[in-house]
């Protein structure tokens, strides 16, 4: 395993790769000692434009192993747009499956390349924040950054 690190406004924040795609993204509470690698330093420098508020964009090879749901609700949280968050039961909706929310919720926890696959921008229906793992004062951090970013002042939200 791979890692390279990057001091940010939010913490130190830790990739890791193996030989093929990145694994891990996010601010683990112990942090591994870095051993980059090409594909580590590449993510790196991406990470580095976002926190400069340059791009909100991200091309390097990435995976997460999960089950096929997970999976699903992974790849819809990559559809969602910076500065647009939206609600729980707004992407439950979105996947065709309106009563399935706690358990997207719990697929949202599960994602382990935080930022890229932006779970951070998944709110609740009444507009508060709920569940990060990072820390809702990340996930507040996060938001404001991209909303910024944009140039559009105050996230706007979708339910």
């Amino acid at each position: 395993m791979y890692s390279s690190l990057l001091d940010t406004q939010i913490g130190k924040l830790v990739i890791r790769s193996n030989d093929q795609e990145v694994c891990f993204v996010g601010f683990p509470s112990e942090i591994p000692d870095e051993t980059p690698n090409q594909l580590t330093l590449y993510a790196l420098e991406q990470f580095k434009s976002y926190f400069n508020g340059i791009s909100c964009s991200f091309d390097f090879k990435m995976k997460q192993h999960g089950t096929p749901f997970q999976q699903s609700v992974w790849d819809e949280l990559t559809k969602i747009d910076a500065g647009k968050p939206i609600s729980y039961a707004h992407l439950s909706k979105l996947m065709n499956n309106p009563l399935a929310i706690r358990a997207i919720a719990s697929a949202n926890g599960k994602n382990n390349l935080m930022i890229v696959v932006p779970c951070h921008r998944v709110i609740g229906s009444n507009g508060d924040l709920v569940g990060f793992g990072g820390g809702l004062w990340r996930k507040k951090w996060l938001l404001d950054h991209e909303a910024k970013m944009l140039g559009i002042g105050q996230t706007s939200l979708a339910f």
